[in-house]
């Protein structure tokens, strides 16, 4: 591992299917308006805390300020 790579943060890793659904949603997603395959991808990136569920657990919330640096690959 280099230096830059320690100093810049983690980076997370995501499919291209994730990064597709990244893109094409908004920043609050209503869990709603997914179909089967999108809940799947969203799950997904709730674990890699690219997305947080909402308190009432109807929607995701995109991670922007998480309080670390961490990068989407």
């Amino acid at each position: 591992m280099k230096i830059h790579h320690i100093l810049g943060g983690v980076s997370v890793i995501v499919t291209n299917e994730e990064r597709e659904f990244i893109r094409s949603h908004r920043d609050i997603v209503p869990l709603a308006s997914l179909d089967e395959r999108e809940v799947w991808i969203a799950q997904n990136l709730v674990r890699k805390n690219v997305y947080n569920v909402s308190e009432d657990s109807n929607s995701i919330i995109l991670n922007r300020g998480h309080g670390t640096d961490r990068s989407i690959v």
